[in-house]
Order: C-alpha cells, then structure tokens, then sequence
C-alpha cells in the first residue's frame, strides 16, 4: 500500500467573513515532490502555513507525517524542514557556527560538514553568512532546513532572485534532496522551476484547488490539446486539435501550399496554469507568472 506523507480533507480557513481556503483536498506521496501552485492571494501560503503547524485551520482534517500540525510536537517538527521565503536576521556566526548551533536542537541531526557539502559551500563553511552572496544564503536557508534529517521539507518560493545559473544549481540540490527519499512540497511562481522539480502539481485559486495531476497532465485532455496556428493574409487562425499531424496535412491539402506561419502549439505547464487561473488574476499576476 502507497504510504502518504501528507492528506488533507475539506480544509477551510476563514478570516473573519473572508474564506482564504475553501474546501480543499489532496494528497502527497511519500517520497514525490509536489508543488503547489497559484496567483498572489490564492490562498497556497495559508495551506502550506496549516500543513508547517503554524496556522490553525477553521474546519476539515489534516495529517502531516500521520500527525495534526495543530497539535505538533518537538517530535513531530523535528521530522519536518521548512525554507521559508525570506531568512531572519542574519548573525554574526560563520556557515558551520550557523549550522552546529541549529543541529543542537535536533535528535539525529546530520554531520555539520557533510551537509555544508551537500549544499556546495565547502569553500564558504568559515566565512560568516552575512557576507555570502544571496545564492549562498539561500544555501545556508536550506541547510538549516535539512540539518535536522527531515523526512518532509517545506520549500517555499526557494529561487526567487536567483541568476539562471544559481538556479539550475539549485535544481540539482533538490533533485539530490528527492533522490535521497525526502518528501517535498515547494510554493513557486516560476512554472519551469515546477515542471522541471515537481511530480506532481496542485494548482490554487481563489482558496479552491482547481486541478491536480502530473506535471505531464494536469489541467486534463481539454486544455493539454494542441493548437494549430496559421495565417492567411493579414489574420491569424487558429485550430484546437488532438491529431495536429493529420489536421495540417488537410490544411495543406486545401490551401495547396503550406499557409505562412504555421505552427503547432503543444501547451506547457505554465499555459495550462495559466488557463485556469485566467478568471482569477489580475494582468500583473499573470506576468509575475510568466
């Protein structure tokens, strides 16, 4: 039988008369990596605050590690690692001084230097964190998260101000962290990052979950279609079809030429994302999302 790491039944979350998750459910897999996502104020922070232990829910059930966060112990939170947006202050403290100390606080903590390692900054371990650049930084952040030995890690909008570079560097890292059997749940914008990282994906909007499903399928057949687009004089047409092959060839067939600017349009996870946020976001949020 499949073990579940995290199941969550109906959550609702209200704020006075405003309802910032409405009745939603899913699960994630042991050992997958599941990212959710959604516009600004869709309500994924909140819910991914609820499954952390640090938001109580209005109404439904929760189960994080086969525990209710609510009611998390330090048992429970040394089995979870959370990265949160943005760091603390940071100290005066070097890379292993930052980490011994946080690895104090944890029962099977893990080596020190093994993990300033496993985060690429060997180089860096006796160089104080607020002199590291802030893709270094972000490293300190999650070597904090997994020092601990978590079986589940929170990632929230982990890349965000990073270089392409330091980016595709840190796609390495979590691919690492996944390999090794960590359960991961990440928040981000960046509908690339989820595609290239995630198993799966829940897509959020206005408190509800609006589809959840393989990287390769979720949103279903309607909107994973090819598009078919063409251009004949000064308009553009454009053609939904699940044989593209075959509809250009009749295409062609009846103009008896190839028509100019022809293209076939096989949708991305960032425009099936796109489609269903559609009557929720504002223009501005959907070029944050791009």
């Amino acid at each position: 039988m499949e073990q579940i790491a995290v199941r969550v039944e109906n959550l609702r979350k209200q704020y006075g008369r405003r309802t910032a998750v409405d009745d939603v459910s899913f699960e994630i897999r042991t050992g997958e990596t599941f990212a959710l996502l959604g516009p600004n104020g869709a309500g994924k922070s909140t819910t991914v605050e609820i499954l952390e232990g640090y938001r109580r829910r209005t109404a439904g059930e929760v189960r994080v590690l086969g525990h209710d966060p609510a009611r998390g112990d330090a048992a429970f939170r040394s089995r979870i690692g959370v990265v949160l947006q943005s760091a603390g202050e940071l100290g005066p403290l070097s890379v292993r001084e930052q980490l011994t100390q946080f690895a104090g606080f944890y029962p099977r903590a893990r080596d020190v230097d093994e993990v300033i390692a496993a985060v690429g900054l060997t180089e860096h371990a006796g160089r104080r964190v607020s002199k590291l650049s802030g893709g270094q930084q972000r490293r300190v952040d999650v070597a904090l998260g997994i020092i601990g030995r978590p079986e589940l890690l929170f990632l929230d909008e982990p890349t965000t101000g990073f270089d392409p570079t330091a980016r595709r560097a840190f796609w390495d890292l979590i691919r690492s962290l996944a390999s090794d059997g960590v359960t991961i749940v990440l928040t981000t914008h960046y509908l690339d990052e989820a595609a290239q990282l995630a198993d799966r994906v829940g897509v959020i909007a206005d408190g509800r979950m609006r589809a959840i499903g393989g990287v390769d399928d979720v949103g279903g057949l309607a909107l994973r279609t090819p598009v078919v687009r063409w251009r004949v004089g000064d308009r553009t047409q454009e053609q939904r079809t699940s044989e593209p092959g075959r509809f250009v060839a009749e295409l062609v067939d009846r103009h008896g030429d190839e028509p100019a600017e022809l293209q076939i349009i096989r949708p991305t996870l960032e425009d099936v994302y796109l489609d269903l946020v559609a009557d929720t976001s504002d223009p501005a949020e959907k070029e944050t999302a791009r």
